[in-house]
């Protein structure tokens, strides 16, 4: 199965955008995938449902940053291509989805932040919701960043 295809799996199984990016990767890394849907959780719907940055998104920079990430606080050159491989991944992605944001509530042509409890995932939701697509094209759009 390709990683967009796991992302895709994974979010149809009822688990965030966010999630479903990190556990479609989180093979690579020396972290169980307990601890990275926990890690990952609290960024579904936009962060915790206000529908702010893309649980797609950040779950994807969550990935960049196991990958590539800067263990030295002090180490500004580290600081300064991890911000430009983020920012270049927001470009790619936007470019990829066809939108000018990350912004969850636009991106799903909503008006602003949602009730905090989940929404139901039936049949309907799955059809009016673009996630599914979006975490495949974050998944497949990371693995080129990966390599």
């Amino acid at each position: 199965m390709t990683r967009p295809e796991k992302a895709k799996q994974l979010f149809m199984s009822g688990y965030n955008c966010s999630q479903a990016v990190v556990g479609a990767f989180i093979d690579d890394f020396a972290i169980d995938f307990d601890t990275a849907m926990k890690l990952s959780s609290s960024f579904g719907g936009g962060m915790g449902r206000m529908r702010e940055v893309c649980g797609a998104f950040t779950g994807a920079v969550m990935v960049l940053g196991l990958k590539f990430g800067n263990t030295i606080g002090s180490d500004r050159e580290a600081k300064g291509k991890d911000y430009e491989r983020v920012q270049l991944f927001a470009k790619r992605f936007k470019e990829e989805l066809g939108s000018d944001t990350i912004i969850c509530r636009e991106l799903l042509g909503l008006s602003g932040p949602s009730d905090p409890d989940p929404a139901k995932r039936t049949k309907e939701y799955y059809q009016k919701r673009p996630c599914p697509e979006t975490v495949a094209i974050a998944s497949g759009l990371l693995g080129e960043f990966m390599e």
